[in-house]
């Protein structure tokens, strides 16, 4: 009676630490990753921030001189705005141009959905720097298919590339392009999680179309609406290859963004350390505008 009472209170523990085991391992495989390609680099960059780096040989602390510094950069300044406009031109409409596809792909009048929704996602599937070379081909001032077009119909060369304004708006549209595939399956997994009895009492009570469109699907998928607002806000604070492919950042440098700064003062002009101080800048405001948006989701999901 002892012997059985003894085995069965010693086989639990063995049970238990059979199946704690993989998920401690694999728990640990991604902390080690975590922690390697990226608490250390930006532990790094963190110090580095706080000295006069070079990138080549020793450096000295030089306390906060480097955020000091930047207070007073207008290039720097001139960079963040410009990023901000591209971000408040850039999520917006890839927002719309998703969603409309969206609907446009799961409505029951559609034809060939399936075949729409390979071609909206190869963009997505392009590298950004061929996104760049693409839309380079068909806005360019002197060899581009849309002015060839335009002159061909007896109008002027539009200035896509020598007009700063004109240069950042084709960057926002190929940015929308490639972005819009991707966030096109969210919002579809999305629509298709409302329930289709929602429509059915809409319509038997004489809502149209556009009615069960905003009092119907825009609530119903607030949630993914906000993710995909988060994601394509922080793409956008980052963006680079497209920029640097299709006109590096030009004319001139009036379309720099904060990233294309960051790259530029750190490995062309050989200032590490101020170039560190830049990033953990960036770093602040994207966690300032996840956190905000993180806050209003929270308060809207309360209501």
């Amino acid at each position: 009676m002892t012997k059985r009472a003894s085995a069965v209170s010693a086989s639990p523990p063995r049970r238990r630490s059979k199946y704690t085991l993989a998920p401690l391992v694999l728990i640990a495989a991604n902390v080690v990753l975590f922690s390697l390609f990226f608490v250390w680099p930006a532990v790094i960059g963190l110090v580095y921030s706080f000295t006069n780096y070079t990138g080549v040989g020793a450096f000295q602390f030089i306390g906060l001189d480097n955020y000091d510094n930047l207070l007073g950069d207008s290039t720097f300044y001139d960079a963040l705005t410009r990023t901000l406009l591209y971000t408040v031109l850039f999520v917006p409409l890839n927002f719309v141009v998703s969603l409309l596809a969206a609907n446009l792909v799961v409505s029951k009048h559609a034809k060939g959905g399936s075949v729409a929704r390979v071609l909206f996602f190869i963009p997505w599937l392009l590298s950004p720097i061929v996104v760049g070379v693409l839309w380079r081909w068909m806005f360019g001032e002197n060899f581009g298919l849309v002015n060839y077009v335009i002159e061909k119909f007896g109008g002027d060369a539009v200035p896509w590339q020598s007009n700063a304004d004109l240069s950042l708006l084709v960057v926002v549209m190929a940015s929308a392009w490639a972005w819009t595939g991707f966030t096109m399956l969210l919002f579809i997994a999305a629509i298709k999680n409302v329930p289709v009895s929602y429509y059915e009492a809409a319509s038997l009570d004489g809502a149209g179309p556009w009615r069960q469109f905003f009092s119907i699907t825009l609530p119903s998928i607030a949630p993914t609406s906000f993710i995909v607002i988060l994601l394509n806000t922080i793409n956008a604070m980052k963006e680079y290859p497209v920029f640097v492919a299709l006109n590096n950042g030009g004319p001139g440098t009036s379309n720099n963004l904060l990233v294309q700064y960051i790259y530029e003062t750190g490995f062309k002009r050989g200032q590490i350390g101020y170039a560190s101080a830049a990033s953990f800048v960036l770093m602040l405001i994207l966690m300032a505008v996840a956190i905000i948006q993180l806050i209003v989701n929270r308060r809207v999901e309360n209501r």
